[in-house]
């Protein structure tokens, strides 16, 4: 994995508590957006860990550069603020989740794991309470229908359904009653059908299509 922060003691804090785990090695860092690209290029790492609010180039802007590559990472974007606007907007350009500069060391590995099995970091939970927020702070923005859904098959819609719920591919399988191999296949055919590039944007999708209720899933 790769951290982008553009503080120096953040980074080496990060780089630390990171690096102790067995299962994950950082290969790189940037202090800035403008980084990004040339960092993941040359070491292509597996996760990114990236700040949203730097200079020069912000994590917004960087996550849509990075996800515009052929091979990309998971991203996972870092905030002091948990209902910062700026996080959901990385979140619609590719990010794969978000997590307070204050999460615990443990939270904060478990997050580099689950994104680097190609899993959403984001509970039911924290989805309807951005959701909600950036429906108050954005009221320009109508919720509509994407033009691919069509496109789905009536089982691709069930599990992108299930996907905008927030539950993993396992607990998919559990709720359809498929393997797990099966839901990853049909995850990677909605992908390419709604031209997502990872688990969030496809669960905005859901949720604006009205196509999950996220009150009966796990939190």
């Amino acid at each position: 994995m790769a951290l982008v922060d553009d503080d120096s003691l953040v980074r080496a804090g990060l780089s630390m508590i990171l690096g102790a785990d067995p299962g994950i090695e950082v290969v790189g860092e940037a202090g800035d957006g403008s980084g990004a690209v040339e960092l993941v290029q040359r070491h292509r790492p597996d996760v990114l860990l990236m700040d949203v609010r730097m200079p020069t180039m912000d994590g917004i802007a960087a996550t849509r550069a990075v996800t515009a590559l052929a091979e990309h990472p998971a991203i996972i974007m870092l905030t002091t603020f948990d209902m910062d606007e700026y996080v959901f907007t990385a979140l619609e350009a590719g990010a794969s989740g978000f997590l307070l500069k204050d999460t615990p060391p443990t939270d904060l590995i478990h997050a580099v794991h689950v994104v680097a099995r190609g899993d959403a970091m984001l509970s039911p939970t924290v989805t309807r309470r951005m959701l909600s927020h950036f429906s108050h702070a954005n009221p320009s923005h109508a919720p509509q229908q994407h033009p691919g859904l069509g496109a789905l098959t009536e089982r691709e819609t069930e599990v992108l359904g299930a996907v905008g719920a927030g539950l993993s591919n396992a607990q998919i399988g559990a709720r359809l009653f498929m393997s797990e191999a099966t839901v990853k296949a049909h995850v990677s055919k909605i992908f390419a059908k709604l031209d997502c590039t990872n688990r969030v944007q496809i669960a905005i999708i859901a949720h604006e299509a009205g196509l999950t209720d996220i009150d009966t899933a796990p939190a």
